[in-house]
């Protein structure tokens, strides 16, 4: 019988599963971010081979910042998942420069502005899908459109989110 090898996306699902052990809301949110960036990658031209990854492991510095911190704020996760991703990464035949992209886009996920690449634009808007939806149920259609021209990087992400959420 043969057994085909796991594809990276697969080793790293495993991975995050094995880190966050029994937290199924982390492991839950990433596998969100994944699918989220597996719709955007069908539209906006951007490496899956940076994107996939990153979108797995973007908030592995969560578990660090609540124990270290008492907090998973944003700044907090950027700061101590690099260093996590890098030695998950280390794992995979990723190349050392994509594995520095990785972690370099994790390491600003929360700070648009820092890295201006279209990884880090399709990363950035698939976690804004899964996040926005807890921050708009109490806002009108009018504030929400708002908030979606202003916080999305890509086109895509802002169809969709307008599909998901108006």
């Amino acid at each position: 019988m043969n057994i085909e090898p796991l594809t990276l996306k697969e080793i790293l699902i495993k991975e995050i599963e094995d880190y966050f052990d029994c937290d199924e809301k982390r492991i839950n949110h990433a596998k969100k971010v994944l699918s989220f960036a597996e719709a955007l990658l069908k539209k906006e031209k951007a490496d899956r081979s940076i994107v996939i990854p990153a979108s797995i492991l973007h908030d592995v510095g969560i578990k660090i910042s609540e124990e270290k911190y008492k907090s998973c704020a944003g700044h907090y996760q950027e700061k101590e998942g690099r260093p996590i991703a890098r030695n998950i990464l280390l794992k995979t035949n990723l190349s050392r420069k994509n594995i520095n992209e990785i972690c370099e886009i994790i390491a600003h996920h929360h700070s648009p502005g820092i890295i201006d690449t279209q990884n880090f634009r399709v990363l950035y808007d698939a976690d804004c899908l899964v996040n926005l939806k807890d921050e708009i149920h109490f806002q009108d259609k009018k504030e929400i459109r708002k908030t979606i021209k202003k916080i999305f990087l890509t086109n895509t992400g802002r169809e969709l989110a307008e599909k998901l959420y108006l």
